[in-house]
């Protein structure tokens, strides 16, 4: 029996069962697949794209059109995984019926199976208002790289008792408005495993410590295709980049040399067909 695509059930049903998910991002229909392949439970399209594909500052230009049209891509790519398509920056902020509007974009243009926003206490309505909509949710509390600047740059989150405790005020109120699971980002690790064991629902750490229900990573970070910055919080399981690099290089000099293409990249004409061709030109 084949393996059967991941549903918003299944990532409920593993913080029941104690399994650990394995979350990574992808923007493409080549990363899908890979993704696809390598069994993640879920893939993310995140607005991160407008830093590590588009070259941004931050991920605040991303628009709805950018958006959905990486999703489309990565949904072809990702058979089994559950999809995730990430709002853009005042795609959900303005009101409940624009939220519920684009969410919708996002399920009927893009193909994918949820979406994420970033928000804790304030932004419990708009999660239930979608979610009401039949539109399955994801959380995103902790650092919010969207308002990044209004939380003084990416930095640790959660650092003092106060800050701390809204923290856990936000993940309790997003599990009241329906999530299915929540991303906790850069908070120090006592508070990841606290506010793990505070909501039923699956918390998908990324620099918040072991002890949450699971991991998501920006592929980019960890496979070290994009060296603008590396969080402390990412493990880089290889360097394609440096792959990549020696590659075009070396590419470059065969073309230089004039070694490539060599006779196994050239296609042959037969020798008859050669001989007309010169007599007519």
């Amino acid at each position: 029996m084949g393996r059967a695509k991941t549903t918003v059930k299944d990532i409920r049903q593993a913080k029941i069962a104690e399994r650990k998910l394995a979350m990574c991002t992808a923007y493409d229909y080549p990363f899908g697949l890979l993704a696809d392949e390598a069994g993640m439970d879920m893939v993310l399209v995140g607005d991160s794209l407008g830093m590590v594909v588009m070259g941004m500052e931050s991920t605040v230009a991303v628009t709805m059109e950018h958006m959905i049209h990486h999703v489309r891509a990565v949904v072809r790519g990702c058979y089994h995984p559950l999809v995730i398509g990430d709002m853009p920056f005042m795609s959900y902020n303005i009101s409940i019926a624009e939220a519920i509007h684009n969410a919708g974009r996002f399920m009927k243009e893009g193909g994918c199976d949820a979406v994420k926003l970033e928000g804790g206490v304030d932004f419990a309505p708009t999660v239930t208002a979608i979610v009401k909509a039949g539109i399955p949710v994801q959380g995103h509390i902790g650092l919010t790289p969207q308002t990044a600047s209004a939380l003084g740059g990416f930095k640790l989150q959660g650092r003092d008792a106060a800050a701390a405790k809204q923290i856990v005020e936000d993940a309790l109120a997003l599990e009241k408005a329906g999530v299915f699971s929540m991303v906790l980002e850069a908070v120090p690790a006592p508070l990841g495993q606290i506010v793990t064991n505070a909501v039923s629902v699956p918390v998908i750490g990324i620099g918040a410590g072991a002890d949450v229900d699971g991991q998501v990573l920006v592929t980019h970070d960890m496979v070290g295709l994009f060296d603008k910055f590396v969080p402390k919080f990412v493990k880089q399981y290889t360097n394609i980049r440096e792959t990549i690099l020696t590659a075009l290089g070396a590419y470059k000099k065969d073309v230089q040399t004039g070694t490539f293409p060599g006779p196994e990249q050239s296609f042959e004409m037969p020798e008859e067909t050669l001989q007309q061709l010169k007599k007519m030109i």
